[in-house]
């Protein structure tokens, strides 16, 4: 009963669309995460001149707001991937459910 069950679902076309969109869009959203993070590596490592250099006449550096960037910027995505898969995703997700019970 369960395999039979397992097949209907791995057959749907909507079953097939859902995995294919949550996986694009999961590892784009990857890819674009790993630029920006391995990006304030690199500037790290290699133009310590740019990120020790002060902002203004104060003693904040370019490398606090382009730290604090990159953390935001995982909240941001994040967000961005939680807001489409609680909408998109759930909303394929019941469909599937619907016609294969």
């Amino acid at each position: 009963m369960e395999d039979d069950l397992v097949k209907k679902i791995k057959s749907n076309p909507k079953y097939q669309k859902l995995v294919s969109t949550r996986s694009s869009f999961g590892w784009t959203l990857t890819w674009i995460m790993m630029v920006v993070y391995y990006g304030f590596i690199l500037l790290i490592a290699f133009n310590k001149e740019l990120l020790s250099a002060k902002m203004g006449a104060g003693v904040m550096t370019w490398g606090m707001p382009i730290g604090l960037f990159v953390i935001v910027f995982t909240v941001i995505i994040t967000g961005i991937y939680v807001r489409r898969a609680n909408s998109e995703f759930d909303d394929l997700t019941a469909e599937i459910r619907k016609e294969v019970l």
